[in-house]
């Protein structure tokens, strides 16, 4: 579903055929997912194909390498330009887009490398999570401390919690998880930044051991924008049994509704809330039919 034998990625420094692409199997991210990546999307607009906010994800990109320590040469411009040379080549226009920084030399140490090496790959995908309202579980793995690893990194090797806490929810007969941190406070689900109406607010975790999603920043700027009131505070999952409803958010889902947490349904069905009338608001933006205040 990602790719087929005419696609081309990019590959340090060429344009290469996806079947060609190849790592090490001695490769230190490979070893201890010492990786850094982004998730970032393009939509066909009035204007021609954009990518939505990319000096936002290269930047976020170059945080990431610069945190844990992978050298990265190229600009955010030159990255950016590098994708539309992408999407191009491989006629997409709505697309999902995947730039992978990585150590692709054969090194078992644990000490950050010298050089890194960057793929960049896109694919045709549909939103993530699909477009109906998920019944979502307290999971019972939490979200790293932000004292072990560098959290709001985008760092491939998070992404084992994520997997794990995924998979043990779908296990259960859920849709998705929703993590807790390690002080019991609601963090964010294993791709996606999480949400709640209460009263006419939204209420969402801050910063600390969340990824600051960058459709989490867009979403918050849309309901301020319309008037909304967003409080970014801590809160435990008990508060959502008072809760009128809740939605996800990310770069691969978009804007999701959430039907459920654990038992509990919310009140307000999902295209009645205000995440319903923000995900309206998104795809505007996002497709050039919205232009931000």
């Amino acid at each position: 579903m990602y790719f087929n034998s005419n696609t081309l990625v990019y590959l340090d420094g060429k344009f290469v055929k996806a079947d060609d692409a190849s790592c090490s199997v001695y490769a230190q991210s490979l070893h201890y997912g010492f990786s850094v990546f982004e998730g970032i999307r393009s939509y066909k607009t009035p204007d021609g194909t954009r990518i939505f906010k990319a000096e936002e994800h290269y930047d976020r990109l170059h945080f990431s390498c610069r945190t844990v320590g992978l050298p990265l040469k190229y600009s955010v411009a030159e990255l950016t330009q590098l994708t539309y040379q992408l999407l191009e080549l491989n006629n997409l226009q709505d697309a999902y887009i995947r730039p992978l920084v990585y150590a692709a030399t054969p090194n078992m140490s644990l000490t950050a490398p010298q050089e890194s090496n960057l793929m960049l790959a896109a694919w045709e995908w549909g939103k993530y999570l699909g477009d109906r309202t998920l019944r979502v579980m307290v999971s019972p793995y939490e979200r790293p401390n932000p004292k072990s690893v560098p959290v709001e990194a985008k760092v491939s090797g998070h992404y084992v919690n994520s997997t794990v806490a995924c998979s043990d929810a779908k296990a259960k007969g859920y849709d998705e998880a929703l993590l807790l941190d390690m002080n019991g406070f609601v963090a964010e689900g294993p791709g996606s930044n999480f949400f709640y109406e209460k009263d006419g607010k939204l209420f969402t975790a801050p910063p600390g051991s969340i990824l600051r999603g960058i459709t989490r920043n867009t979403i918050i700027d849309l309901a301020r924008e319309a008037g909304i009131t967003v409080h970014e505070k801590f809160f435990t999952p008990d508060v959502l049994q008072e809760a009128d409803a809740a939605f996800l958010t990310g770069t691969a889902a978009e804007v999701v509704g959430v039907q459920s947490i654990d038992a509990h349904v919310f009140k307000k069905p999902f295209e009645e809330s205000i995440g319903a009338f923000l995900a309206r608001r998104y795809s505007a933006l996002v497709t050039g039919g919205l232009v931000p205040a």
